[in-house]
C-alpha cells in the first residue's frame, strides 16, 4: 500500500501577502514572523519556517464535506513557495511531533482515529489504509489540533 502526502495549493493563499493588516484581520487572518527555526509549520510546503520568515495565520477549512466531521481551524502558510509532495515518506513538517490520525471514508465519514508518536507515523498510516474502506487520512498536530495535511492512497 502506497500513499501520498501534498501540501496546500499555493494559489489559494497568494492573495492574502498582498492584504494590509486590517484586510487580513476582516478574514480572521494575522501576518506574523516566525521566531523560531521550530513551531511554524507551512502547510504549502509542509517545512517549519525558519526564525525572521513572514508567514500568514489563518482559519482554514481542512475537511470541507457536508457530515458532522467538518473541520477548520488554525494554520500558517509561507509566502513564494511551491507546494510539496511525498510519496511513501513523510514530510519534514511531521518529525518530532505527535500526529492525531484521523481516517475517513469516501463520503469524509470518520471510520477510525489512531495517535502516532514520533516514529509510527509511517507505520500508522500504512496500518489504516489496511483498511479498503478507508478512502484518506487528515493528520493534525496532537498537541495544538491544527491540521498537518492530508495523506491519500496513491
Amino acid at each position: 500500500m502506497t500513499y501520498i502526502v501534498e501540501g496546500l495549493s499555493p494559489d489559494r493563499f497568494a492573495p492574502l501577502f498582498a492584504m494590509s493588516d486590517a484586510e487580513l484581520a476582516a478574514r480572521n487572518a494575522r501576518r506574523v514572523t516566525a521566531t523560531a527555526d521550530r513551531g511554524f509549520p507551512c502547510r504549502i510546503s509542509l517545512e517549519d519556517a525558519r526564525a525572521g520568515e513572514a508567514l500568514i495565520l489563518l482559519h482554514h477549512t481542512s475537511h470541507d464535506v457536508d457530515t458532522p466531521y467538518r473541520s477548520a481551524y488554525a494554520i500558517y502558510v509561507r509566502p513564494d513557495v511551491e507546494a510539496a509532495t511525498y510519496r511513501d515518506e513523510l514530510p519534514p513538517v511531521f518529525e518530532g511531533r505527535p500526529l492525531a490520525l484521523r481516517a475517513f471514508d469516501s463520503a469524509g465519514m470518520l471510520q477510525t482515529a489512531r495517535l502516532a508518536d514520533p516514529g509510527e507515523t509511517d507505520g500508522a498510516i500504512r496500518d489504516l489504509f489496511a483498511d479498503e474502506g478507508i478512502s484518506y487520512i487528515d493528520a493534525h498536530n496532537a498537541a495544538y489540533g491544527c491540521f498537518a495535511a492530508r495523506i491519500e492512497r496513491n
